[in-house]
């Protein structure tokens, strides 16, 4: 009775979390062509412009992508020089700033990692009007993002 308590709980705590992670989607107006081609048709078009949108926008993760190894390269340079601070008051200087730097490197990616898996960010604005227009091309209404 207690695992499948337990299982029923992380199994719920699992979908929570991932429906949290889940990015926001563009809302259809129910307009004529939406009733004509059904919510099915629907869906598989929001899909199709939310992918056109990425593969447009492949600039803009290798960008973020170098502002996050940037980071973790000035979280490291910070950490090995108060690491070295902290150890030359104790006489060992060096262990100080290699456990600084290790520090800022592990503290830094932990960050970027837990920012991208638990928090829900809106697609940036581009990608939203590239999807809003795609969406409008084929006789849609976009009516916002949930």
């Amino acid at each position: 009775m207690k695992k499948t308590i337990l299982q029923v709980a992380t199994i719920s705590s699992l979908l929570v979390g991932i429906s949290a992670c889940a990015s926001q989607r563009p809302v259809l107006s129910s307009n004529a062509h939406l009733m004509r081609v059904g919510p099915d048709v629907g869906k598989r078009d929001i899909d199709e412009c939310i992918a056109r949108a990425e593969a447009a926008s492949t600039e803009g993760r290798a960008t973020s992508n170098e502002n996050v190894v940037a980071g973790t390269a000035t979280s490291s340079v910070v950490g090995a020089a108060a690491g070295g601070a902290g150890g030359a008051i104790v006489g060992q200087a060096g262990q100080g700033a290699a456990a600084g730097a290790v520090g800022g490197v592990v503290a830094s990616l932990m960050h970027a990692l837990l920012e991208g898996l638990f928090r829900s960010k809106p697609p940036d604005l581009s990608n939203r009007q590239f999807v809003d227009r795609c969406l409008r091309e084929k006789g849609y209404e976009p009516a916002g993002w949930k």
